[in-house]
């Protein structure tokens, strides 16, 4: 396990706690035009927690959340202020290396993959890649629901000259959790994606935004399939603490309860599952925050 990198966790929850106010539909967006200051912050706790990439507030700069008119008119400046104020955090710690990603969400909405416009899609892509481009070292595709998404994000940092990861957010159902074959909301299957990132050319495939009871088969399904093809490809893995079945909503209409159950012990729990799986790459998602990051190290990296 001493290669496990590890990852951030939930911008949001984090937010909150530090005193952000975050409503819909602009969210974590909002923090970035009144409370800079608690973005910046929340990267730090996160990297003093252990985290060695922190990933850019840029997840609801999109006009799914800030609108369209407010996304072409000051959208771009915003996705600059997320870019700067993890590279400023990242670049603040001078005895190791910390990464920045770069957060492409899914352009037209959380768990939505039959949104997906791929003739409207690049012309939004190109807007946050333009601008987050000068402040990071990896581009972080996530949460991504069907493959056509992660194509998308491909081709869109194609020219940027920086290696991309991509990850998908799983089916979590009930189906799912009792050990049905991992696929992505969608409905394709997680083999048929690491089939694809294998020929994409990702230094990465991963896992987020969905429960940490369908992780472990996604991530065998996923270093089966990198095996039989002979890809050398990092397996990763951030999971939610989302309360309840998520599929039928939208991951951001609503603000959804978090479970008691996952402190920072339990979730370290799943992590080790993960990484004697094949993962290599573990943080976590919404409502994990930097406690759960600083157990993940201690019990990982020991």
């Amino acid at each position: 396990m001493s290669t496990t990198r590890i990852l951030d966790g939930g911008m949001s929850r984090e937010l909150l706690r530090l005193g952000a106010e975050l409503k819909q539909p602009e969210w974590s967006a909002l923090a970035l035009i009144n409370a800079p200051d608690i973005v910046r912050k929340v990267h730090q706790e996160f990297i003093a927690a252990g985290s060695e990439v922190v990933t850019t507030n840029s997840y609801a700069l999109v006009p799914f959340h800030i609108g369209e008119d407010r996304f072409w008119k000051e959208g771009p400046a915003l996705i600059r202020l997320a870019g700067r104020l993890a590279r400023e955090a990242a670049d603040a710690v001078s005895h190791r290396k910390v990464l920045v990603a770069g957060s492409l969400p899914p352009i037209f909405g959380s768990y939505e993959p039959q949104n997906f416009q791929p003739s409207r899609v690049q012309d939004y892509l190109e807007v946050l890649v333009e601008n987050l481009g000068p402040f990071v070292d990896i581009w972080l595709g996530e949460t991504l629901s069907l493959i056509a998404e992660a194509e998308a994000v491909r081709n869109a940092v194609a020219a940027s000259g920086k290696p991309f990861w991509i990850s998908f957010t799983l089916a979590d159902d009930e189906a799912a959790i009792g050990g049905g074959e991992p696929k992505l909301r969608s409905g394709e299957t997680v083999a048929d994606a690491a089939s694809w990132a294998v020929s994409s050319g990702a230094e990465a495939f991963l896992f987020n935004c969905s429960k940490p009871e369908v992780m472990q088969a996604a991530v065998e399904t996923a270093a089966r399939v990198f095996r039989t093809m002979d890809a050398s490809i990092e397996i990763g893995v951030y999971a939610n603490a989302f309360e309840g079945e998520t599929g039928e909503a939208a991951a951001n209409e609503g603000l959804h309860e978090t479970r008691n159950d996952l402190n920072d012990d339990a979730y370290s729990r799943y992590a080790c599952s993960w990484a004697e799986a094949g993962a290599t790459i573990i943080g976590g998602c919404c409502g994990i925050g930097a406690a759960h990051i600083h157990r993940l190290k201690k019990t990982l990296l020991s």
